[in-house]
């Protein structure tokens, strides 16, 4: 069947992932898909999204498949831009206020709610380990979004993470001091600062 063989190429050029809406726009039935997804025993693992038994996870990837709209913030953007030791034990996303965030949080995902007019503040990207790009916060927005979480984050964590920003040479303060007013955490941004700057 020429279209399962349309199939085996596309699972291969993305390593071993399909998902379902790919498949309907590149003109395939949802039909034949079901049955390929049969036939190649390719494991559902969020809804519309399948792997097969030789694809290397990428966690942080499937999150952002999962759900579009989150962005990884507090200690996994931490990670993300070298302001931690410490690898995150849970992966840390912000959403719209109004997103329904049950099925993340039943997964050991810590979901933060923001203001829509909020949520694109300070948005960019990063490669994942494997190489795929997610939507993640800069580090000025990640420094206030600590501020703003602080009693939900560990004190060290916190502590590290300024300490880190203030000794980096790529470091924006006026863009912190622009967002830290957006987030009304102005006041005790200042605070921090003057003891690590």
């Amino acid at each position: 069947m020429i279209q399962f063989e349309l199939l085996d190429d596309m699972l291969s050029r993305q390593n071993g992932l399909l998902q379902t809406n790919q498949v309907v726009t590149a003109g395939i039935s949802k039909s034949v898909f079901y049955q390929y997804i049969k036939s190649r025993k390719l494991e559902r693992i969020a809804h519309g999204i399948y792997i097969s038994d030789e694809a290397w996870i990428d966690g942080m990837y499937l999150l952002h498949l999962r759900c579009g709209q989150a962005v990884f913030s507090h200690e996994s953007a931490l990670f993300f831009h070298d302001l931690t030791d410490r690898e995150p034990s849970a992966y840390s996303i912000t959403v719209k206020t109004g997103y329904n965030p049950s099925k993340l949080k039943e997964d050991g995902i810590r979901v933060f709610t923001i203001k829509k007019e909020l949520h694109d503040i300070g948005l960019t990207t990063a490669l994942t380990p494997f190489g795929h790009t997610v939507p993640i916060y800069d580090m000025e927005r990640t420094i206030c979004d600590l501020i703003r979480s602080r009693r939900n984050i560990e004190m060290q964590t916190f502590q590290d993470a300024l300490k880190h920003y203030s000794r980096r040479k790529d470091k924006n303060l006026r863009v912190l001091m622009k967002y830290a007013t957006l987030f009304h955490v102005e006041k005790i941004l200042r605070q921090y600062l003057e003891v690590l700057l």
